[in-house]
């Protein structure tokens, strides 16, 4: 049963993010359903984590793959039913877990209702609904926002002799939140899910609700990100000032979360922030009467992660008692995977303590399903690739779906496990070498070691909710403490793949605590941290 005897659950939790058409296969039709997350919802609670989030699971054509909805109130046949999804929470509040939905509200399908009607004439009910512009000079577009997909953010419409807003595919048209009947509607669906018993919603790009109603171009980005993630795209060389995060924002946020309290303080909101200018949003966004947790992509769309990357990032988000609580994560359905990415193919353990050390900063955490196998980017030949992301910018970028392949359950079984018949994207060969049976019979598994510390730290109050502070580490090294009360934990990381000898007295790293799976030792004057390993100590 869910504990609500403690602080929100919120605080320090491990959320495992579940992409649903890559879980498991019980219907038969390649694709995951939320039948199969049930029936694997045991495995999610042995790993020790709080809640899970389901990426989108409502009726879509599938455009997008879930993220252009054309009704928000009913789950897409691919999936199940409504009453598929009330057996999921059930046996997931049963074991324990919380339910995060994830909740595409920037923009629908252009077959959702609203949009078929909005499209139609200039004065129908819904006719302003959606973001609509008449022509510039010579036809041309309203003015030079660009899409996150590539090209203009506008789409010609020939029966309205006008432009509509799209940030992202054109089959995905914006909402318009300046219109106050568009709020409420998306504040009714959210009051749909929150009756249905969910625990919250991932907030798909919540930067996105507003535009800048006088529609002024976006000025030149002198400084492009330097991660290959954004090189290839032209979106990147814009400075995104007016066609998202906008003032506005911050109310109807406000409004969401007042709509959340009403359930009580168990009720939870994720949003995912953009890449510009995501340490104010963080700041912006998050709070008492905001967002309780928010994300960037400042580990997500980095080549390489080290410890003063982590640290520097950390920083700047603020890790006071009244600064908002970020999520962090290395992965999710939108990156390639951080084993491949990172450069870790022949040693996914360096990133295991990567994912240990996030889940013990001050916030939450996300863990992408796979991650917990050290599954590597899916190589997905061209005549396999359905990410129309990819499909746009290939070669120069292959889209997600190497991050998005199957789950491997089973290393024997035909499609490791995932399906009886051929899934809609293909399972590589050496994903089945590290499938869930494979390494549940290994102790020294990445998944056994994984599991071993995530149920080990879900016990110790002070990671999840004790203040923070770092301290000076040599190269390659994370260090901080968490205190809670009389309990302080010091946490050592070694991001290096050698053993790592530091100087600490054993007042400072205090004892060493037992049961974690990390095997960090003291020698004479030092403390003998491995490899890709840990120390945890505890003072008071």
């Amino acid at each position: 049963m869910l504990d609500t005897t403690h602080s929100p659950w919120w605080q320090g939790a491990t959320i495992y993010q579940i992409y649903p058409r890559s879980f498991l296969d019980t219907s038969g039709n390649g694709v995951g359903d939320l039948a199969g997350i049930s029936e694997r919802l045991d495995y999610v609670a042995e790993l020790g984590v709080d809640a899970i989030w389901i990426s989108p699971f409502v009726q879509s054509p599938m455009q997008d793959f879930g993220y252009d909805v054309s009704n928000y109130r009913a789950v897409d046949p691919l999936f199940g039913g409504l009453e598929d999804f009330q057996t999921l929470l059930d046996r997931a509040h049963e074991r324990g877990l919380r339910v995060l939905m994830d909740q595409v509200l920037s923009h629908t399908s252009n077959q959702h209702p609203w949009f078929l009607e909005s499209r139609e004439s200039r004065d129908n009910p819904k006719a302003d609904w959606y973001v609509w512009a008449d022509p510039g000079k010579a036809g041309a577009p309203p003015n030079n926002w660009l899409s996150v997909f590539g090209g203009s953010s506008w789409q010609w419409e020939p029966r309205r002799g006008q432009y509509y807003l799209h940030n992202f595919l054109r089959q995905q048209p914006d909402l318009n939140y300046h219109n106050p009947d568009v709020q409420e509607a998306v504040l009714n669906v959210c009051k749909f899910w929150l009756d249905m018993g969910v625990d919250g919603f991932r907030l798909d790009v919540c930067a996105f609700y507003f535009h800048d109603a006088k529609l002024r171009d976006n000025p030149h980005n002198p400084d492009v990100p330097k991660s290959k993630v954004f090189q290839f795209n032209p979106y990147s060389m814009q400075i995104h000032r007016h066609d998202i995060a906008q003032p506005e924002n911050h109310d109807m946020l406000a409004r969401m979360r007042a709509l959340c309290d009403k359930y009580g303080d168990d009720r939870a909101l994720l949003g995912e922030l953009h890449e510009t200018d995501a340490v104010r949003l963080h700041h912006e966004y998050t709070g008492p009467d905001r967002l309780q947790l928010a994300y960037g992509y400042w580990l997500l769309g980095a080549d390489d992660v080290d410890a003063p990357l982590i640290r520097s990032v950390a920083e700047d988000l603020g890790y006071r008692k009244d600064d908002g609580w970020p999520c962090w994560a290395l992965d999710n359905h939108d990156f390639s995977r951080s084993v491949s990415r990172l450069g870790h193919e022949d040693d996914p353990e360096a990133v295991t303590v990567m994912l240990a050390a996030i889940t013990c900063l001050r916030g939450a955490s996300c863990i992408y399903q796979g991650s917990e196998l050290g599954l590597s980017e899916a190589d997905v030949p061209f005549e396999r690739i359905v990410d129309p992301y990819g499909r746009e910018f290939y070669p120069a970028y292959r889209g997600r779906d190497g991050a998005r392949t199957p789950m491997p359950w089973t290393k024997g079984a035909a499609h490791g496990g995932f399906s009886d018949v051929e899934p809609w994207l293909p399972v590589p060969r050496d994903h089945l070498d590290r499938a869930v049976d494979a390494q549940q019979a290994l102790p020294g598994s990445t998944l056994n070691r994984l599991r071993q510390f995530l149920n080990w730290r879900r016990d110790v109050p002070a990671i999840r909710r004790g203040e923070m502070k770092f301290f000076d580490t040599p190269e390659n090294l994370l260090g901080f403490e968490r205190t809670l009360d009389a309990q302080t934990v010091v946490c050592l990381f070694n991001f290096g793949s050698k053993d790592a000898f530091v100087p600490i007295t054993e007042e400072e790293a205090g004892t060493r605590m037992e049961g974690h799976g990390f095997g960090a030792v003291r020698e004479g004057e030092n403390l003998c941290i491995p490899g890709h390993s840990a120390w945890f100590g505890q003072r008071g």
